[in-house]
């Protein structure tokens, strides 16, 4: 007889509070708050990089390095002063270029969490070179967004292999790519679909969408109907993929990371629209509301921290 799958799992501010975020200690620095790397960003779109670098921020990482293409770099260096921006070369295309790969081993040896896609243009090239990076990453969270999940259509066996724990940000249409099926098919259940790239990749999964799904490879899927429309705009995922790796990068786990992440930019749109309504708001906004959100849980702080392999 077949064992009937439990349904999904609703994310509500009582499962957050039974599930807190790790907390810094009054004496830790900014290392000990989690150093993040963004890779993002392209000449066409320097925004995402901006935004997704600022979301790592607001979310409580202590530490900013942004690596993004040469022509992206000056305007990200010159509007996130917090961060460390490094200029990687580039191909005629505006894309990453292939010869950027020594950089962002080095990169990455030294980050805590990391988050790579936002607004990087679509290269085959590029997706190779990403490919055999995000496969030799060290045991670290990295959450792989937008054209970076090219990646794992081109080699998601090495990648699913790797050290890496991979948090995966697609919407119907990204994930309809990398199952090869129609989208239509991914959004006639999402939840089904997002379980079972959780399983293919053994990966946490963020399945986007006006609804939207959280699923590991085991445990019972999460869903999330906080939020509204306001989010179904340009900038929104950008915003996501940073906050869940800043809170990756102060040591939520990410199964943990993920979930919050998931909440946090849902209650920011909805604090906006209490504010002002549903639509016009902008996605840089979204970022603004977090620190209070996660202010207002703080009753429900805890210690643990995931150990880190560095002091």
């Amino acid at each position: 007889m077949r064992t009937r799958r439990a349904g999904p799992v609703a994310l509500t501010p009582a499962w957050l509070r039974r599930h807190p975020l790790p907390q810094p200690d009054d004496t830790a620095d900014k290392r000990g708050r989690g150093q993040v790397l963004v890779v993002a960003g392209a000449g066409e779109m320097p925004g995402a990089a901006l935004l997704c670098a600022v979301g790592t921020l607001r979310a409580g990482a202590g530490r900013l390095q942004v690596a993004t293409t040469a022509a992206a770099a000056p305007l990200v260096a010159a509007t996130v002063p917090e961060a460390r921006v490094i200029a990687l070369p580039e191909a005629k295309s505006g894309a990453l270029s292939t010869r950027a790969r020594a950089r962002l081993d080095a990169l990455a040896a030294d980050a805590d969490a990391l988050v790579v896609g936002p607004g990087m243009l679509e290269a085959d090239a590029a997706s190779r070179m990403l490919a055999g990076w995000l496969a030799g990453l060290p045991a670290i969270p990295a959450v792989v967004d937008a054209a970076a999940l090219c990646a794992l259509g081109l080699d998601g066996e090495r990648i699913a292999a790797g050290r890496a724990e991979l948090i995966l940000t697609p919407h119907a249409g990204e994930a309809a790519r990398l199952l090869a099926v129609e989208r239509e098919v991914v959004e006639a259940d999402a939840c089904a679909h997002c379980r079972e790239l959780a399983s293919r990749y053994g990966a946490v999964v963020v399945m986007k969408g006006a609804t939207t799904y959280i699923a590991a490879g085991t445990g019972p899927v999460l869903r999330n109907r906080h939020g509204n429309v306001g989010l179904a705009m340009s900038g929104s995922g950008d915003t996501l993929a940073g906050i869940i790796g800043g809170l990756s990068a102060r040591g939520a786990g990410p199964s943990l990371a993920a979930a919050w992440g998931v909440f946090l930019h849902a209650a920011a749109a909805d604090a906006i629209r209490a504010r002002q309504g549903t639509l016009g708001f902008l996605a840089r906004e979204l970022l603004d509301e977090i620190p209070s959100i996660m202010n207002a849980f703080a009753s429900g702080r805890s210690q643990q921290q995931r150990p880190r392999p560095r002091a």
